[in-house]
């Protein structure tokens, strides 16, 4: 018998069904019984995210619907907007959100069908609501759900807002939520529909951030386009008809919707086998791109061909740069950028992009990771009456922003202006590889990487802490044989001269540990926020790309040594 038996216990006297099956299934085993029952399923400023199953620490009806009277508990403004991905359970989520949400006396819209991400940010601020739910897990593999909890702004749910939900959860009994009839509450008025005008008013908003549109429709482009199996399929096809895209293909095996991902079991976009089904398709078309779209269309990949038979997937800095200096470039040149313009990207996305914004004197803001921070960015510009400064924000894992009509990343705005910025380099003659060529050619060769290291579970979940606890109490001197010049502990809020001189950061706090080697290199360590990984980003810059690779390629290995 585990400490966690009684929990278990009481799980089995209380649940029916497939969830009841499944505790059956583990009698005995107290490894797995541990696993579903040793913590309760953090809710955060991401609200959950997790395995779906039977238990405290799984995503399941229970844990959702405590999580939705937790967010009606603590609503001023009683009014919630629900949207919802492809995964498995998905809709039975949101419904279920829904219905407990109504039994609390909040009002719901909910969308009808599958939307992505930043269309449920939209709503949020369309339907002035008080909060928004996303069912989603984003880009985790196909056991996971989530439910992810936005602010009246349209971002992502403050600190403040996620301890206050977390504290009303505790005081409720998870399996004496009530809830009202789905159907019922629909004819009662308690439950809405979201229209399908809202829908064409998000399209219209998109498209207002369209440059040069003019070029589209006359430059040959050819477009291959895989949703992934997720939700982008619908709205990314219509923004390239609208735009005007010659050629649009879609990746036959990944076109609708499933939950299974069973094409692409790791479906994101920086997950190079995301894109083997779009590469065998590909030779059908010969396109001049290809795009990815995670399963909740909030970030985007792109593939292009390298003009010797075969393609490179550009990262997600590559990505940021080149759509950064394209928007700079052509609004310059069509007179609508802004005097005082505004780029934001987070803390761990290339220094390149500082580089491009300064060449056209755009002011760059660094924020933590998050994309609620660069929506946050955006709503302080609209308090100060200067919404119109922002131009653009990304973050290096392919989340992208144009405009201020979501305050999440979105990958259909980012899909629009991709196809925009491929075919303004077609009608110069260049391919978007080279494109990317010319950009470090004028800003020097940036090499920015990320390594990801898993700690599974309970003892992995200390390790990590115990990993990053030891790189802050005894902080290296050097690393890779080059002198640590500056360390920055954004959770301290100190930043750390090689002088001994200290400076306070402005930044909220957050587990997050920079080391700088002089103005060129530098590594931040940070735990992940949605999955047990520590994660690792490497940067350089130098005169040659070799010399920049080398000097990330050294500091990997000295971190692979200092994680075993």
């Amino acid at each position: 018998m585990t400490s966690y038996d009684s929990l278990y216990q009481t799980w089995l006297a209380h649940t029916t069904g497939a969830l009841h099956d499944e505790l059956l299934a583990i009698a005995g085993d107290d490894a797995a019984i541990a696993d579903r029952f040793y913590q309760t399923l953090a809710f955060g400023t991401a609200g959950l995210r997790g395995v779906m199953g039977a238990g405290t620490n799984r995503m399941n009806c229970y844990t959702v619907g405590l999580a939705a009277r937790g967010l009606a508990d603590t609503l001023e403004n009683r009014t919630v907007a629900i949207g919802y991905d492809c995964r498995h359970h998905s809709e039975e989520y949101a419904r279920h959100t829904a219905s407990v949400l109504a039994a609390a006396g909040v009002e719901v819209w909910i969308y009808r069908e599958l939307m992505p991400t930043p269309m449920l940010s939209y709503a949020v601020r369309q339907l002035r609501c008080g909060a928004g739910v996303m069912i989603t897990a984003s880009h985790n593999s196909a056991e996971y759900n989530g439910f992810k909890c936005y602010g009246p702004d349209g971002c992502q749910m403050t600190d403040e807002s996620a301890d206050a939900v977390l504290q009303a959860m505790q005081r409720l009994d998870l399996f004496a939520v009530p809830a009202e009839d789905f159907d019922a509450a629909l004819l009662a008025g308690k439950i809405h529909f979201i229209d399908d005008a809202l829908i064409e008013s998000y399209y219209q908003a998109v498209m207002t951030q369209s440059v040069q549109p003019e070029l589209v429709p006359q430059s040959g482009l050819k477009v291959l386009y895989t949703p992934l199996c997720g939700t982008g399929n619908k709205p990314v096809r219509e923004i390239l008809r609208r735009l005007g895209v010659p050629t649009v293909a879609v990746v036959r095996s990944q076109e609708l919707p499933d939950g299974s991902f069973a094409t692409c079991p790791s479906p994101n976009p920086e997950t190079p086998s995301a894109w083997n089904e779009a590469l065998a398709q590909a030779p059908e078309l010969n396109p001049d791109i290809i795009l990815a779209t995670d399963p909740d269309a909030d970030r985007m990949g792109v593939t292009v061909p390298d003009g010797q038979g075969g393609y490179v997937t550009l990262t997600g800095n590559e990505i940021g740069c080149l759509m950064l200096d394209y928007l700079l470039r052509s609004r310059r040149i069509k007179g609508t950028l802004p005097a005082r313009a505004v780029a934001v990207k987070s803390i761990v996305s290339t220094p390149m992009a500082k580089a491009i914004a300064d060449a056209y004197g755009c002011e760059m803001r660094d924020v933590l990771t998050g994309f609620k921070y660069i929506g946050e960015t955006i709503l302080h510009l609209e308090q100060a009456g200067e919404a119109e400064r922002f131009v653009f924000g990304f973050e290096e894992s392919s989340g992208f922003l144009a405009g201020t009509h979501a305050r999440d990343k979105d990958a259909v705005v980012a899909a629009m202006l991709l196809c925009e910025l491929a075919a303004d380099a077609r009608t110069r003659g260049l391919t978007l590889l080279e494109e990317r060529e010319a950009i470090y050619a004028r800003f020097g060769f940036y090499v920015a990487q990320v390594d990801s290291q898993v700690f599974p579970g309970q003892a992995g979940a200390a390790e990590m802490q115990a990993f990053m606890e030891q790189l802050r109490q005894n902080p290296p001197a050097e690393l890779a044989g080059m002198a640590v010049t500056e360390r920055l502990d954004y959770r301290e809020r100190t930043h750390t001269f090689a002088d001994g001189r200290v400076e306070p950061l402005t930044l909220p706090r957050s587990n997050v540990l920079c080391f700088r080697m002089g103005d060129k290199v530098q590594l931040i360590a940070r735990p992940s926020g949605t999955e047990p990984k520590l994660k690792l980003y490497y940067s350089a810059a130098a005169d040659t790309r070799k010399a920049a690779h080398d000097m990330v390629a050294a500091l990997r290995e000295e971190m692979s040594r200092r994680l075993k």
